[in-house]
């Protein structure tokens, strides 16, 4: 047999056995570890969707909680696994862009795995004490340069998303307001609503009841646009252009899995985040979704955030540990 009959018939072969490969997929129950605890809402959002994909998978999607160490554990134990389409990652934007510049080292890094889709968005509100004559951004920096060391950030430790964005507005607005790291963050809001700490930055979640009540008021959005359901809240780039920083979740696999599989859990994720219960269900935790997109522009994604995120920690001064 020439080589040229040799290369075609192993073609054929190859033809034949990839898609007898990904029909026969999954032959088994789907694994999606989650690198927080059960219950909050990285595990709330991930089950919520898991639910939908294993209906049309016609088998189980189990969540697997590996909370600790920062998003380490869950993201070591996703980028160890068996690249076979039985294991996938449910990323916190931690996992994959902040502790790579953060963490000296760290037994993962974000090529170790292979995006898969885009889930939702959660932006941040930097919010005050009523007792503050500040209404704006721009008057609270002002205030601050008037009466320096008269404010404080209730932040959830300078590695962490509220404390890195607190260090970026003082940095924009030239100003110098003290940070008070809590390991605990509901102790922040109480000393936050006690008047304490004059200022603190949440999540959407843990903001959205503060705002209702009327116990701390919303001064921006961390954002590039108003969220939806809080227009009046203007976001941060109307005093600092350019200005967008938010939490986020990505489906993504171990290096290696099969790009069908890639792409046939993409178009399942993509067809439950256009399901419009779903998307309200995710604005009543507070996040968004734009839908999953393709792979593709999910990696460009992740790519500019790690460098975003990387330019930030660079510029307050940030030294990994």
């Amino acid at each position: 047999m020439n080589v040229a009959r040799r290369l075609l018939v192993a073609g054929i072969v190859l033809a034949a056995c990839h898609p007898a490969f990904a029909q026969s997929w999954p032959n088994r129950p789907v694994r999606v570890i989650v690198s927080q605890a059960a219950g909050g809402t990285p595990d709330i959002i991930c089950r919520l969707i898991a639910d939908r994909v294993a209906r049309a998978l016609g088998q189980q999607v189990v969540v697997e909680n590996r909370p600790g160490g920062g998003n380490i554990v869950g993201a070591q134990a996703a980028a160890n696994a068996p690249a076979d389409g039985y294991t996938f990652f449910f990323a916190t934007a931690a996992a994959l862009v902040t502790n790579p510049h953060t963490f000296k080292s760290l037994p993962y890094q974000p090529r170790d795995f292979v995006p898969v889709a885009k889930i939702a968005r959660g932006p941040f509100f930097v919010l005050i004490h009523p007792s503050v004559p500040a209404k704006t951004l721009a008057e609270l920096v002002a205030l601050e340069k008037s009466q320096p060391g008269k404010l404080t950030f209730a932040t959830d430790g300078p590695r962490n998303f509220s404390g890195m964005i607190a260090a970026w507005l003082n940095k924009l607005g030239g100003t110098d307001v003290l940070q008070a790291p809590y390991t605990a963050m509901p102790q922040g809001i109480q000393d936050a609503l006690a008047n304490r700490v004059q200022i603190i930055i949440l999540a959407v979640p843990s903001a959205a009841p503060l705002l209702q009540r009327g116990d701390l008021r919303a001064l921006a959005v961390t954002s590039a646009q108003r969220a939806p359901g809080y227009e009046s809240v203007p976001p941060v780039a109307e005093t600092f252009p350019g200005f967008d920083f938010n939490g986020w979740f990505a489906m993504v696999a171990p290096a290696g899995t099969p790009a069908d599989i890639v792409r046939r859990i993409n178009r399942e994720i993509g067809l439950v985040l256009a399901d419009p219960e779903i998307a309200r269900r995710l604005r009543e935790i507070g996040f968004y979704t734009d839908g999953a997109e393709p792979p593709e522009v999910a990696a460009e994604f992740i790519r500019h955030e790690l460098e975003r995120w990387g330019r930030l920690v660079r510029e307050i001064g940030l030294q990994p540990e």
